[in-house]
């Protein structure tokens, strides 16, 4: 048994042998050094230096491009002026989260404090600071690190959640200490086309320059951010706040956004979106003098149009409707009324609520605006000078029931209540509202109607709900008749309202 085993053996080593002989001899027949050489065709492993000639001269001679050669020594001398001015921002945010206790299946929220970065300029000497409200808010500590590396502690003096502008100040260890600062340019005079050079921290790398150009003006991302310009130098997360500068190193604007179409990890896609300078300089100089951002006023409350609202005003374009005139405003000065229909605020058409009193708010306080209306058939243009805003006061004046003050004014002028009908009412396919209550000697007193009467319709559309009932009322009753249909027993009835008459408010 055992000399079977051994001979297995040495018949496989020999078949071993005699393969690893046969690859050796066949790859010394093509010209290789065997299967334990390199294989890379140098003799005895000894290297053979090789000879390259480099060129010598650039592709053109320098006296073709003096134009290139002097800005692109220009740029550089540019970007070493201006980068001591840009800083980076970095910030601790306060955020809240919600976080499942895997033990007791609950669900909590805490507070975490996440790291922020964006970019910033200087625009004083003593040390003021021009970023992003959205790179600071929410904030519990800001540094800014400076061109020299410095890393310096920050507090906010306020900022401007409308324009997206925040103040910051930064101070050394040295009182005397005056900061390299930048100057802001008129922006009214920036082209379509001209340089655009981006600075600021993006990703958190550090100082990066960009250069491209002013792609278009008068851009709009949303009803609060608008007459942006739009740029193609690159700009990425962490270049917000920081500048955007023209040819002589002056801001233009203050970089605030780009467009993405990835919205959980944004890139530059060629559209960067920068806030102009003069807008920023006048939000800047109402926080140095009062401590806070000023917004332009003239007292009116609106609303937007919808479908019901035009085929009772009987109007088909864009426009918003003036729901109240505040006493003594701006807009009362000026002449606009209640119910007037504002389809143009200083030449450009107005489409929604939002997007108008935006341009109110952002509108220079003490300038004349031009507001076209549309009163009755005719079209008005009038003349408003923009007040301030009272920071301190509510936006709008609401009663407790939460509706307008001047809602409640038409309501009570009525001396309507109504109330639900009951759920069995409409499971037979009954809708409207029960009237609960009707104030003695009121329009609705004078028309006929009387507790207990179930109103069905209001100018010939069905009433859904009490609210919608009270919301159809407000809309009609101060501008025209309203036709309420009436179930009384078994008898169904047409009574008419008259039109709530208007008080002209006092004028100062």
């Amino acid at each position: 048994m055992m000399n079977d085993t051994f001979k297995r053996i040495i018949a496989l080593c020999f078949v071993f042998a005699a393969a690893f002989f046969t690859v050796y001899l066949f790859r010394a027949w093509q010209g290789g050094y065997g299967i334990f050489g390199n294989g890379d065709g140098q003799d005895g492993g000894q290297f053979a230096p090789e000879h390259a000639t480099l060129e010598s001269k650039p592709a053109l001679d320098p006296s073709q491009v003096p134009g290139l050669i002097r800005a692109n020594d220009e740029m550089v001398t540019l970007v070493e002026q201006v980068t001591p001015a840009v800083v980076s921002i970095d910030t601790e945010i306060l955020k809240r989260e919600r976080v499942i206790d895997p033990f007791r299946g609950r669900i909590y929220e805490r507070d975490r404090l996440t790291p922020g970065l964006g970019s910033g300029v200087i625009v004083s000497a003593e040390g003021h600071v021009i970023t992003n409200h959205h790179v600071i808010e929410g904030h519990k500590r800001i540094r800014v690190t400076l061109h020299d590396g410095r890393s310096l502690p920050a507090t906010l003096v306020n900022s401007d959640k409308l324009l997206d502008i925040a103040v910051l100040r930064i101070k050394s260890g040295r009182e005397d200490e005056i900061f390299d600062a930048l100057k802001f340019a008129d922006s009214d005079l920036v082209k379509v086309g001209q340089l655009a050079i981006a600075v600021g921290n993006p990703f958190g790398l550090g100082e990066s320059v960009t250069v491209g150009r002013i792609s278009a003006r008068d851009r709009s991302l949303s009803d609060g951010q608008r007459d942006l310009f739009q740029t193609d130098a690159a700009i990425n997360p962490g270049n917000s706040g920081g500048p955007l500068l023209n040819h002589l190193g002056e801001i233009i604007a203050i970089n605030a956004s780009i467009y993405s179409q990835d919205r959980e990890n944004p890139g530059f896609q060629g559209i960067g979106f920068s806030i102009p300078s003069n807008e920023v300089k006048r939000t800047l100089e109402y926080i140095l003098e009062k401590g806070r951002p000023v917004h332009g006023y003239i007292g009116l409350e609106t609303r937007d149009l919808n479908n019901y609202l035009r085929s009772v005003y009987n109007y088909q374009g864009q426009g918003v409707v003036v729901w109240d005139v505040t006493p003594g405003s701006p807009a009362a000065k000026a002449g606009l009324q209640p119910y007037d229909i504002i389809t143009a605020y200083q030449g450009e058409g107005v489409a929604t609520t939002t997007s108008f009193l935006n341009r109110v708010q952002r509108s220079q306080v003490e300038t004349e605006v031009k507001v076209t209306v549309y009163r009755g058939s005719e079209t008005l243009n009038l003349t408003a000078i923009v007040g301030e805003a009272d920071p301190f006061a509510m936006p709008t004046e609401m009663s407790s029931s939460g509706r307008l003050a001047s809602d409640d004014a038409i309501i009570s002028a009525v001396g309507l209540t109504v109330r639900n009908t009951p759920q069995a009412y409409r499971m037979r396919g009954l809708g409207g509202v029960f009237v609960t209550r009707v104030v003695p000697d009121s329009l609705a007193f004078h028309a006929g109607i009387q507790p207990n009467d179930l109103l069905l319709e209001i100018n010939g559309s069905p009433i859904r709900s009490d609210q919608d009932f009270y919301l159809r009322l407000v809309a009609t009753a101060a501008v025209q008749q309203t036709q309420v249909r009436v179930i009384r027993g078994n008898t169904s009835t047409m009574l008419t309202l008259p039109q709530v008459p208007r008080t002209t408010p006092p004028v100062d």
